[in-house]
């Protein structure tokens, strides 16, 4: 089995499209079912506060009105182009802490497969649903659609359990030069960092697994 990382972060609209190319990037290598994605976890905004808002209030606080839309805009275009549907205007900015410590307790105790449908899950609430992925019963309800036992994800998100690992591994990405996301990191050292495609990806696959 060849493992490949990458560090992500929910509120990244290219992570969502970047573990969606992967995917399909897995096809196209002809290296299903031997390869496995495990997510690991980055906090663009650590800082970023609890409280829910509307997610073009906090790009435009950033960047701009003007310079938001246009961006976000230009987002929606590229994920249609790959058959992803982004809802900006539904987005709900929040700290993404919660979300990450639920993508650790997922691999921890379920592998690597379960956390990948997780995340994809996460990626479609945030992006799509317009889901506040800091709330507790909604991460529930989304683990509990993968197969997570819905009890123990409650007491789990109810403790400080996954906290400080989380955060070890977000500093310690820093640590290792991670500044941009996705980063992609393949068996044999290869690394792909942000925006990518579905080809760069398959050729990188290929290599790792000496097939190229």
């Amino acid at each position: 089995m060849m493992k490949v990382e990458v560090y992500g972060d929910i509120a990244c609209p290219w992570c969502r499209l970047g573990t969606h190319q992967f995917r399909r990037a897995v096809a196209a290598a002809g290296v299903a079912p031997d390869v496995e994605l495990v997510h690991r976890p980055y906090q663009l905004m650590p800082d970023a506060p609890e409280d829910v808002r509307p997610l073009m209030d906090a790009a435009a606080e950033l960047f701009g009105r003007e310079q938001a839309e246009s961006m976000l805009a230009g987002m929606t275009r590229v994920g249609a182009d790959e058959g992803i549907e982004y809802r900006f205007d539904r987005a709900l900015a929040v700290n993404t802490l919660a979300a990450h410590r639920l993508l650790w307790f997922a691999l921890s105790e379920h592998g690597a497969k379960v956390q990948a449908a997780l995340a994809t899950a996460l990626f479609d609430a945030y992006f799509r649903d317009g889901v506040n992925i800091a709330d507790h019963a909604r991460l529930a309800e989304l683990a509990e659609r993968v197969g997570l036992d819905g009890d123990r994800v409650r007491a789990f998100l109810a403790s400080e359990e996954g906290v400080a690992e989380v955060r070890d591994q977000v500093a310690a990405a820093r640590r290792e030069g991670v500044t941009a996301v996705p980063h992609f990191v393949f068996e044999n050292g290869a690394s792909i960092t942000g925006a990518t495609s579905t080809e760069a990806l398959r050729d990188a696959l290929r290599k790792a697994s000496g097939r190229e």
